[in-house]
């Protein structure tokens, strides 16, 4: 898709790339160049007090739990007015 430069160095990204990639006002996207080109990558902002749900030992936890509840083998308890999984 052909796009024109504004003043500022403003670019407009097409409506359909928009709707495509879901973005919104205010996402953020990381800009960088490779090789002469432009290239412009929709990113998340995760706070630093949550970081640690994004680390690789704990998304294979999360898969490894996924699998134990889709085979059954995650079961729950009652203690009084709380429930527990075990």
């Amino acid at each position: 898709m052909l796009v024109e430069m504004k003043q500022k160095s403003q670019v407009t990204i097409p409506s359909e790339l928009v709707k495509k990639l879901k973005l919104k006002p205010g996402d953020k996207l990381e800009i960088e160049e490779k090789d002469g080109c432009i290239i412009i990558t929709p990113v998340a902002i995760i706070p630093r007090d949550q970081m640690w749900f994004c680390s690789k030992e704990w998304q294979a936890d999360e898969l490894e739990v996924e699998q134990q509840i889709r085979e059954g083998r995650v079961k729950t308890a009652e203690f009084g007015s709380k429930i527990a999984c075990i």
